[in-house]
């Protein structure tokens, strides 16, 4: 039996190689076919399903704003861009804004992002603790020296919704998807020539994109290349409170704690600090983290979390960077047709349709044509050019 071709095989299926499937599928000057493998149809345990799905504008780097500018351009329009047969997705999302928070030594990066955000045209403004207090009247301040708020264009939306949408989008433009595991590649030179599945099935392809998340490593590895992504893992808390916490947006507290509002409570979560935070397959939550960790930052920020109920957990992973916490994305070294889209670190859902876009430009057109993600380069690594992020959260 002939083995299959395809001109672009897409490792994994959720919101990132789906979104390069859609922009491939989309471009006029791409008339080939696409194939995307994923190995758990469900999507039950992806980073897409499982994260805290928001969107912001807060980085301190111009490369990430202007991803996120992009994004938050392409989720208001979703229902145009991704509509099929006259059905238009809706993700939900919710301007809600990101509000960091700042003692005296946090404010000097908090003041330094704010002016990459600035002048990239991000509504993001930076408030005192007086303007903090009289904008979020339910906010403990008096530890912060300063907070930056988003205005617009930072809150949350479906993730699903959001990777389903760019899935059904890209089969109705002719995209085949297949429930398979890629576990081998075929290299042949400076080029992979070809995808051998889990059952042995080899399948002939033009290029390969490196979008499996966890999996991303390996599938590196076994084109022979080393990439620092490792599996990472997070827990995410729910509760409700009894109090009025009203306007609130995605708070960041000093100490990392995060929260925000969904549904008729909220949802929170903490990154352990490196020492506590080894690579991970499990799922399992330590509901202590949530009492011990999480709870008292909570009830010192906003005393009417001091009576909070706590509702359902749940744990994901993120493909975490550990070279700079940010994303791989573009070409391998020495293999013309080898891309990566990996190590995201928690970003790679409001950056997909960025991303998408530019590896889909990168196979069609030989270069980005919009937005230039080279920043973001493998070779960035073997340069030590890292993308450093003032605020990692």
């Amino acid at each position: 039996m002939a083995e299959a071709h395809y001109d672009v095989v897409i490792v994994g299926g959720a919101a990132v190689g789906s979104s390069v499937a859609y922009h491939l599928a989309a471009d006029p000057g791409f008339t080939g076919s696409v194939l995307v493998l994923e190995k758990d149809p469900t999507y039950q345990r992806c980073a897409s399903a499982l994260s805290a799905a928001s969107i912001r504008q807060q980085y301190s780097t111009a490369i990430n704003v202007e991803i996120s500018l992009y994004g938050i351009s392409f989720l208001r329009d979703i229902g145009s861009h991704l509509a099929v047969d006259g059905e238009r997705p809706d993700i939900g999302l919710h301007e809600g804004g990101y509000l960091f928070l700042a003692t005296d030594s946090g404010r000097p990066a908090l003041e330094a992002g704010h002016a990459v955000q600035a002048r990239l045209g991000a509504n993001i403004a930076l408030l005192t603790p007086t303007q903090l207090q009289g904008t979020f009247p339910w906010l403990s301040t008096a530890d912060l020296a300063a907070g930056c708020y988003g205005r617009s264009g930072e809150g949350w939306f479906d993730g699903y919704g959001l990777m389903q949408a760019f899935r059904r989008k890209a089969r109705s433009l002719g995209v085949t998807y297949q429930a398979a595991q890629a576990v081998d590649v075929v290299r042949d030179g400076g080029r992979i020539t070809g995808v051998v599945l889990a059952d042995g099935t080899r399948i002939s392809c033009g290029a390969v994109v490196n979008a499996a998340g966890a999996g991303g490593p390996a599938l590196a590895k076994a084109a022979g290349i080393e990439i620092p992504v490792h599996n990472k893992k997070r827990m995410i808390f729910t509760f409700r409170c009894p109090d009025p916490v009203e306007r609130c947006p995605l708070v960041i507290d000093p100490t990392g704690v995060y929260w925000r509002p969904e549904g008729e409570g909220f949802l929170c979560g903490l990154a352990p600090p490196d020492e506590e935070d080894p690579d991970s397959t499990d799922f399992d939550v330590d509901v202590g983290f949530f009492e011990e960790r999480i709870w008292p930052v909570l009830a010192g920020r906003v005393p009417a979390f001091e009576r909070i109920r706590p509702g359902r957990a749940w744990a994901g992973h993120y493909d975490m960077n550990a070279f700079d916490h940010n994303a791989i994305v573009g070409p391998a070294p020495d293999l013309s047709n080898f891309y990566f889209a990996n190590g995201f670190s928690g970003h790679g859902l409001q950056q997909s349709p960025a991303v998408g876009r530019g590896i889909a430009e990168l196979i069609v057109h030989g270069r980005f044509t919009t937005l230039d993600l080279a920043p973001l380069r493998f070779a960035r690594m073997a340069e030590n050019d890292p993308v450093l992020e003032l605020k990692v959260v």
